[in-house]
Formats: structure tokens, sequence, C-alpha cells
């Protein structure tokens, strides 16, 4: 693949907005794109594409200066729960914490949502989730509207059998997060506990 060559900003300029390079009269980039109606060939549609290019710009750099959230314990873990999830939450839901190499947070995607007492879930789905990201490990959580956290026999199963297929797609599950959802902050993490993974 070649390399192209750096364009100038005039360049640039026209090659996005297809206008003629020797109608703009402007050197310098912000001015180009603070004042598009002032060049030839720029009416309100063109306009109103820098602009639409102005604010892409403006939210990529909202996005790159913002720190990712970074899991590096339970506490943290737990912390994304409930931000994720709530202190109230009557039914149970299901979530999936994905994570990069340096285990930042690349996204939180809900999986299922139970009744007052149960929530089913299948590895199936939680991989689904989790390879829409360029993922290194996952965690999962869910909680328990009672506001015990106590894991069940259930959730127990449940985290043995995604363990071992997390295993197989060589995608580490580093922990499953119980948080109680009745108001108090109360959580179990099954990997502190020596439970399961």
């Amino acid at each position: 693949m070649c390399k192209m060559r750096e364009m100038t900003d005039k360049e640039l300029f026209s090659k996005v907005f297809g206008v003629r390079e020797d109608t703009i009269r402007f050197d310098d980039l912000a001015d180009l794109m603070t004042a598009p109606r002032a060049i030839e060939g720029v009416g309100g549609k063109r306009a109103e594409k820098v602009y639409a290019v102005q604010e892409i710009a403006r939210r990529l750099m909202m996005k790159s200066d913002r720190k990712r959230d970074t899991i590096s314990n339970p506490d943290c873990a737990a912390d994304a729960a409930y931000k994720a999830t709530g202190y109230y939450e009557t039914r149970e839901r299901f979530k999936v914490i994905v994570l990069n190499t340096k285990n930042h947070v690349l996204g939180i995607e809900e999986i299922s949502v139970g009744t007052l007492s149960a929530s089913l879930v299948h590895p199936r789905e939680v991989f689904q989730a989790v390879l829409k990201y360029p993922a290194s490990a996952f965690i999962i959580f869910h909680n328990h509207p009672s506001g015990d956290p106590s894991p069940s026999r259930e959730d127990i199963a449940m985290t043995e059998r995604l363990g071992k297929a997390a295993k197989i797609m060589d995608i580490p599950m580093l922990d499953h997060i119980i948080i109680g959802t009745g108001g108090e902050r109360r959580y179990i993490s099954l990997k502190e506990e020596s439970i399961v993974c």
C-alpha cells in the first residue's frame, strides 16, 4: 500500500467538501472551518457538512481526553456494576464488562433481564456481546434484588460454565461480581471468595 503524501489544508478542504482549491482564499484550516460560507462554491448544504465535520472532531477530542474507567480490583468492578445497574433495581439483570489489555472498560453490555429472583444466561449470549469489542478479558456481574449478594447454586454453576467457555475462547473471565440492590452497597466477588474463576 503506497503512502499518501501529506496534503495542505487547502487540498484537504477541497477534497472533503468538493470545492476547487483555487477558490479558497484562506490558508489556515481553522479559518476554513469557521468561515466556510466565505469560500466560493460553499452554499448552505456544504456549510452544514463543514459544521458536522467540526462537531465530529470536537466529540472525538472529548472522547480521547476523557479518562476511561479502569477495573483494577473487585471493588472497582462493583462500582462499575452499581453505576450500570443502580441501587434499587427490582429485577435481576445480568451484564458483562468488556476490558482491553490494560483493563480499561471498553463497554458494558446487558445480557439478560430476569424476574425478581432469577436470570437465565447462556455462554453464547455472553460471548456474542464480548466479541463486539477487541476484548482481552471480561467480568460478569448481576444483581440480587433481595439485597443479599450471596451466590446461589445456580450462580456458581453458571459461573463455572462461563469460565470453561472463556478458556476455550481464550478470553479470560476475571471475576463474577454479585451486587445487592436493596438500597445498601453490598457485593461479593466470586474470585475473591475463591468460589470460582
